[in-house]
């Protein structure tokens, strides 16, 4: 019996200190607007440079032949190599997932389609392999761009004397730190400050030194 596509959300920050749940709403709306929802959310803390990332491969094994992984936007998917993105793109292929993302209109068609339209399905799949490849590769120029123009600024900034570290974010550390002496694990306080294990050790290696 052909039946909906069940739709696995993913939601990454790339940096220790971003949120990963600022798409949420932004996800939700677009899902509800379409008559559908999200079955499954997966979370996390992680730079898209990486491709070992705990919660998309645990989205990837979770996932049956022709459910959706839903992205806000490809970056937040990739900002891979070639070579790693290569790679990420055969194990959700292999999976059978369909990717479909915010900002490329062509994959929205996999969100209506049901679970017998092969025809269809090949035809977006070889459509929007094209366009993410293409997105992918976009992606991972922007980050490399960014980085050089980062270390640009460092260097810039240290032989004007004016260059002090990335600031620390104290309310971030504050509340860290409370949820510690309250007896939460580094896991459970990462989760509930929305942040990444590495922040809450800097907050607590930070005290120890004070």
């Amino acid at each position: 019996m052909e039946h909906a596509v069940f739709i696995r959300a993913y939601l990454r920050a790339s940096t220790d200190d971003q949120n990963a749940s600022r798409a949420r709403d932004t996800i939700s709306s677009f899902v509800e607007e379409k008559g559908l929802k999200v079955a499954a959310w997966y979370t996390e803390n992680a730079s898209g440079t990486k491709i070992d990332r705990t919660e998309l491969s645990r989205l990837i094994d979770d996932s049956q032949y022709g459910d959706v992984l839903l992205v806000e936007q490809v970056d937040r998917l990739t900002r891979l190599s070639k070579a790693d993105w290569g790679r990420l793109k055969g194990a959700i292929q292999s999976a059978g997932l369909r990717v479909v993302s915010l900002d490329l209109p062509t994959s929205h068609a996999a969100l209506n389609m049901l679970s017998g339209d092969d025809f269809t399905g090949r035809m977006l799949d070889a459509v929007n392999s094209m366009l993410m490849d293409m997105l992918a590769a976009v992606a991972h120029k922007d980050w490399e761009d960014r980085r050089r123009r980062q270390r640009q600024g460092i260097e810039l900034a240290k032989r004007e004397g004016r260059y002090k570290g990335r600031p620390v974010n104290e309310e971030v550390y504050a509340r860290i730190l409370e949820l510690r002496r309250h007896g939460l694990s580094i896991r459970k306080t990462a989760d509930i400050v929305g942040c990444g294990i590495s922040t809450v050790q800097r907050a607590e290696k930070r005290e120890k030194q004070a």
